[in-house]
């Protein structure tokens, strides 16, 4: 044991370090040691002894299944429970345990499948119109595609044929009207030469000359035809057949833009129909998967056990039976496996940093008298209990959890136990009653009784439980020391200053009880380093035994299933929270 570290932390002690105990127990177990006057069992002090300190942690519990399958209320909201299994039946795999109302949901459901219906019908028409304008915008593209490559064609034709035709037709009429001149003027000469010798007539001869005039205007005719063809008809046609193609370029165009427009709408109109069909299925199926999840099934073969939650605000829950309304994700029923047991326990944060995982542990079952358990601590929470602020905000209690190595077939889930957690076993040391040591300033006051006078003694102390104090220098083993102050004793150096501390007789007590034993390893609860407050006692044995030995009433546990802390004193750190949660006497 590091002995500077334990009396850095005793400097701390309160003004008066420990008052008496109120109620008989470390008297009871005392007074065969302290001496006897006038006839009576009156004691005057403790003797300091020698011998083995034993510091654990002792606190009450349940048992809990090391391994255990809950079932919980999956269902939104508030449900009742309609039908359920009594607790402690052995239940098969698969096996039917409860059943919540549902009958609300059945009347959605049937809502729902009217919604889902009413969707379908809309999601297909929608589908549909898509469909058929995808079709239409298909048939309009391609006709302006048609139209854009006749257009084309219709250019191409005239660039590289129908110019050169009409150009080679004015030139052939150019040429039959040459001809046709050179033909008239032939005849004519050769009329003038008959008409010269009289073979033929005048008038015969005019006729030739008038078919010569024809002819030079019709070549002339001729001409001008192809001027005008070559100036402006051919490239007027050549422009309103490029306009015509250009034209058609952009009625493609227009074409597929006004289908990409038109087909959007569709589109969207279609996938909003199908986004609400996939929704309105979707609350259908939850629906359907919430009235399945109302009746719950066994997944394995095992005892069926009730849930029990602590907390709420007032520190109070409904307890599980048919027609309680439960909540979403509140835990109904578990099935514990054969698995093992557990001891869970709340610790005090007085006592939490004492306690780690690892630590050996003996626990006791109520429902299992004189018969002991060896553990071993598992589990200590890093953060408190929330649900224990309801009740009592000034109380602060972390969840440990204790396996068990030997467990035995007749534990049940539930079961209330002590765990008794050892912290640390001292071999040899001297040590006396807690509430023999008294504080003043920065000193740890001792009270000697010698030849019926009483000296004040300065003393050294180290570890301590919740009955003994370990002694580190400043008293002999044998000696007797007051249980309480004398009369007179200042709490400050002031005060002890202006008023010296006269002798004084140690206080009475009250009878040794039969079977008392002063073995310090018998109980103990808080750990050495920092003494409890003044008028504390010992909760261990005595929150289970009555009181007995630490103090009149014993205390409560955790301040929520607590009865004691009644009489002068509180029964040690576990008495004090008994007392703040209203419960203690």
């Amino acid at each position: 044991m590091n002995m500077s570290k334990s009396n850095s932390g005793l400097q701390a002690l309160p003004l008066v370090l420990i008052t008496a105990l109120v109620g008989g127990g470390l008297f009871f177990a005392l007074g065969k040691f302290l001496p006897r006057s006038k006839g009576e069992d009156v004691v005057h002090g403790a003797p300091v002894q020698r011998g083995p300190l034993s510091i654990s942690v002792i606190e009450r519990g349940n048992l809990k299944a090391a391994d255990a399958v809950s079932l919980k209320s999956e269902i939104e909201g508030q449900t009742t429970i309609l039908k359920l299994l009594p607790e402690g039946t052995f239940v098969q795999e698969g096996e039917l345990l409860c059943e919540l109302d549902a009958t609300e949901l059945v009347d959605k459901q049937f809502q729902q499948e009217i919604s889902v219906r009413n969707a379908e019908a809309a999601f297909v028409k929608s589908k549909q119109n898509y469909e058929i304008q995808k079709s239409q915008n298909d048939s309009d593209v391609k006709k302006a595609e048609q139209s854009l490559r006749f257009a084309q064609i219709d250019l191409e034709k005239f660039r590289e044929g129908e110019r050169r035709a009409k150009e080679a037709e004015s030139d052939e009429a150019i040429q039959l009207a040459e001809e046709e001149r050179t033909r008239a003027k032939d005849k004519l000469d050769w009329s003038r030469k008959l008409n010269e010798k009289g073979f033929l007539t005048d008038t015969e001869m005019e006729a030739d000359r008038l078919s010569l005039s024809r002819a030079e205007i019709q070549l002339e005719q001729a001409k001008r035809d192809k001027d005008l063809l070559i100036r402006f008809q051919l490239p007027r046609d050549e422009a309103d057949l490029v306009a015509k193609f250009e034209e058609g370029q952009r009625e493609l165009e227009r074409v597929k833009l006004q289908a990409a427009a038109r087909i959007v709408d569709y589109e969207a109109d279609m996938r909003t129909n199908e986004a609400k069909l996939t929704l309105e299925k979707e609350k259908l199926n939850k629906l359907e998967s919430q009235i399945a999840k109302a009746k719950l099934y066994a997944p394995r073969s095992g005892m069926l056990v009730y849930a029990q939650e602590e907390g709420g605000r007032w520190g109070m829950e409904n307890p599980i039976k048919e027609g309680t309304q439960v909540r979403e994700r509140q835990e109904i029923v578990t099935i514990p496996s054969a698995a093992g047991m557990i001891a869970q326990v709340s610790l005090h944060e007085s006592v939490l940093k004492q306690v780690h995982t690892g630590m050996r542990a003996t626990i006791k079952v109520d429902a299992l008298p004189g018969r002991e358990f060896q553990g071993e601590v598992r589990f200590v929470a890093m953060m408190a209990d929330q649900n224990t602020y309801w009740a009592n905000p000034n109380l602060r209690l972390y969840r440990t959890e204790v396996t068990l190595a030997d467990a035995s077939p007749e534990m049940r889930p539930g079961m209330s136990c002590a765990i008794e957690i050892h912290v640390e076993d001292i071999a040899d040391t001297l040590y006396v009653p807690v509430q023999s040591v008294q504080r003043r300033g920065e000193e740890n006051l001792a009270f000697v009784e010698q030849g019926g006078a009483v000296q004040e003694r300065v003393v050294e102390v180290g570890r301590y439980n919740d009955r003994w104090v370990q002694v580190l220098s400043g008293l002999s083993e044998g000696e007797t020391v007051l249980l309480a102050p004398p009369a007179g004793f200042a709490a400050t150096p002031e005060e002890a200053n202006s008023a010296p501390i006269p002798g004084a007789p140690g206080l009475p007590a009250a009878p040794v009880a039969d079977g008392a034993s002063p073995r310090p390893e018998a109980t103990a609860s808080a750990p050495g380093g920092e003494l409890p407050a003044a008028g504390a006692g010992a909760p261990g044995e005595a929150r289970r035994e009555g009181g007995a030995p630490s103090g009149g009433g014993g205390e409560g546990s955790h301040g929520r299933r607590g009865e004691g802390g009644g009489g002068g004193g509180q029964g040690g750190p576990r008495g004090r929270r008994g007392a703040e949660s209203g419960k203690g006497g």
